[in-house]
Order: structure tokens, then sequence, then C-alpha cells
């Protein structure tokens, strides 16, 4: 393979790039979405679990980013539910990437994705995301799903708006429960063996695309009010959950 990665030559590096790129765009633009934009072109170029290894290190490093820019917006009164459920739910994924076929798993992420985000889009209020402790809920689904799929993050999303935090508060609080649980996904990764040399190598050249794709997302979203920042993290979760059930049952 190619300079050591699982990629087979400089044309694919430069796609991994690119896609890892675009995919921080977004990330970085409204904290979630690194895996639901970044994991199905990578399917193209190396094999599912490297995909899901790679995407998720690089979900940390952005994470890290985007917390640094927005902690003074993070309020861990409220979000501390949420952060807490993903650490839980981060070992349970690990187990279901190592032992079981996802593809159930992504269908019935993808079906509620979609139906919570268009209630959403319709501004129906969702109750159940407003009750005491569902925070935990959302959390530990978020990273259990993420962990073993890399898709998952748009459910958090879904919490966060249900909860209408200013935007400032849904990125940090995203970004937080992403930096928390993606060191514990990493860590865990590599105990259970699937952390080799080549993806680690694959990781390192593509993080340039994190990179260039974090400073873009810094000039498109002082651009983005509340209103449009709601609308647009809705939007992205009903095709995201749209992708993903396409993806399973299409393919």
């Amino acid at each position: 393979m190619f300079l050591g990665t699982e990629l087979a030559g400089l044309v694919e590096l430069a796609l991994a790039v690119l896609i890892i790129g675009v995919a921080a765009l977004v990330f970085g633009t409204v904290s979630f979405g690194m895996g639901v934009v970044g994991t199905p072109p990578l399917l193209l170029l190396i094999d599912a679990k490297t995909a899901i290894v790679v995407v998720n290190t690089h979900t940390v490093l952005i994470s890290c980013l985007v917390l640094f820019t927005t902690r003074q917006h993070l309020d861990l009164r409220k979000s501390r539910g949420l952060i807490i459920g993903g650490l839980v739910g981060t070992p349970l994924g690990v187990l279901l990437l190592n032992v079981s076929e996802p593809g159930a798993l992504r269908i019935v992420i993808g079906g509620v994705i979609v139906v919570l985000g268009l209630l959403n889009l319709r501004e129906i209020k969702l109750p159940f995301a407003t009750f005491p402790g569902s925070g935990f809920f959302f959390g530990f689904i978020t990273s259990m799903a993420v962990t073993a799929i890399s898709i998952g993050g748009l459910i958090a999303a879904i919490y966060a708006i249900a909860q209408k935090w200013p935007a400032q508060t849904v990125r940090a609080s995203l970004a937080a429960l992403f930096v928390l649980s993606g060191i514990t996904q990493v860590a865990l990764y590599a105990v259970s063996g699937l952390y080799t040399a080549s993806t680690a190598v694959t990781v390192g050249l593509t993080v340039p695309g994190v990179l260039i794709g974090f400073g873009l997302a810094g000039l498109l979203v002082g651009r983005l009010n509340e209103k449009a920042f709601r609308y647009v993290v809705v939007v992205l979760v009903i095709f995201g959950g749209s992708v993903l059930l396409a993806r399973e049952l299409l393919v």
C-alpha cells in the first residue's frame, strides 16, 4: 500500500484528504457530521472498519479545535448528562464494531434520525428530549453509534436543538462530548487491535484535510445567525439519516 497507508496510491491519498477536508468543514461549522459526510466516500478507498477508525480519530482532533474556540460558551451544568452518557456508551460501541455486522443498526438509527429531524424541521416539540436525565440517554446512544459505525452525532444534535441552546453553546457542548468520548474511543480501538500501524499512517497523512476544513469552517460560522444555524443543523440531520437509510436499503 502507498507510503505504508491502507490507500492504493497518491490519487487515493489526495481523495482521502479532500474527503476528510469536506467532512471537517461540516463538523467545524455545526460540531457534528464528520461520519455521515466522511465515512461513505472513504469506503470506496479503504475497508469499513479502517474508515470508521480514521474518521473517528479525526473527529477527536477537530473536536478539540472547535472546543478550544468555543470554550467560553460551554455550560457543563447543562451538558454534563450528554457527556457522561457518551462516555458510558463508548465501550459498547467498540464491542459492536468488533463483533457485529452493523447494517441493521444503521437502518434503525437512520430511521430514527429522519423522523426526529422532520419533527424538528416542522418545529414540533420533542418533550422526551427535555425530560430530566434525557441528556444521558441521548449521549449514550450517540457515542455507541458513532463508535460502532461513525455516524450518530446527528442524535446528539437533535437533543441540543431541542434544548433551544444558543448556536455557540450547541457547538461547544457537542465538541466536548466528542472530545471526551473520542479519546476513549481511540484508546479502546488501540487496545482491541483496531488501530494498526497502517491505520495510524493513514490518519497522519490525512490530517491536513482536518486543518483546512476547520479553517474554512471558521469563515462560514461567523456568517450564520441563530435561525440559519438551526436550519442548517436540522437539514443536515435529515440528509444524513436519509443517506444512511438509502445506503443500507438500496445497496
